[in-house]
């Protein structure tokens, strides 16, 4: 969707300012905030891109007047609200007001290093050769989903060449509203900046990203 999570390429908010690499909270409730969206989503009520998606589908206003883990806690107050997990009443009392709904799985806190350290595979097995290979031009398509998907804006209805096939793995946009996993050939696709942003880029930069085969249409060349 055409979320305010997507601002690859929009004007106004300032340059990047990476912080150094070992700031990893700036508060105890951030690191709470990871630990509770970790033990929930290991319950497998819902995908890595279902969570995904309730957070970039935060109202543009509430997403930008928030900073990450808050992000993080109102994408988590959605998705245990609408799996029948915790009500609102209780959201808003702070605590339970009735017997808790079984899950699949809980995450021990013994179990969280093996589990984090282990990840959760998301290939899977070719059913089709890839349509696609090293050196293909291709053309992104234009496309505005109202759900989610991870072809951001600015690489859309763009010539690029591919980069690197990198093997079939789940689809996020059909996996994120519980609509099947549908595995598709995933590619590394490499874009000129000229071609994203117009004759003013940097004439030496390059940009790559990875796409599923559905964004992509075979191109006879990228345009210059």
């Amino acid at each position: 969707m055409n979320g305010a999570q997507d601002l690859g390429g929009a004007m106004g908010f300032g340059p990047v300012e990476p912080e150094p690499e070992d700031v990893r909270f700036h508060a105890d409730w951030e690191k709470r905030v990871l630990a509770l969206t970790l033990a929930a989503g290991a319950t497998g009520t819902w995908s890595i891109d279902a969570s995904r998606y309730a957070r970039e589908s935060l109202h543009p206003a509430d997403y930008l007047g928030s900073t990450y883990y808050e992000i993080w806690t109102k994408g988590l107050e959605r998705l245990l609200v609408d799996h029948g997990l915790v009500s609102a009443e209780e959201l808003a009392a702070g605590r339970s007001l009735g017997p808790g709904r079984p899950v699949r799985r809980v995450l021990g806190a013994a179990d969280t290093p093996a589990l984090l350290a282990a990840g959760t595979p998301y290939d899977r097995p070719a059913a089709a050769p890839a349509r696609f290979a090293v050196g293909d031009p291709v053309r992104t398509r234009n496309e505005h989903p109202t759900g989610h998907t991870r072809l951001p804006r600015y690489a859309r209805d763009k010539h690029g060449v591919i980069e690197a096939v990198r093997g079939v793995f789940v689809l996020p946009d059909t996996n994120a509203h519980g609509a099947g996993e549908h595995p598709q050939w995933l590619y590394t696709i490499r874009f000129d900046a000229h071609e994203l942003w117009g004759r003013g880029a940097d004439p030496t930069l390059t940009v790559s990203i990875d796409a599923w085969e559905s964004y992509l249409e075979a191109a006879s060349a990228a345009p210059r």
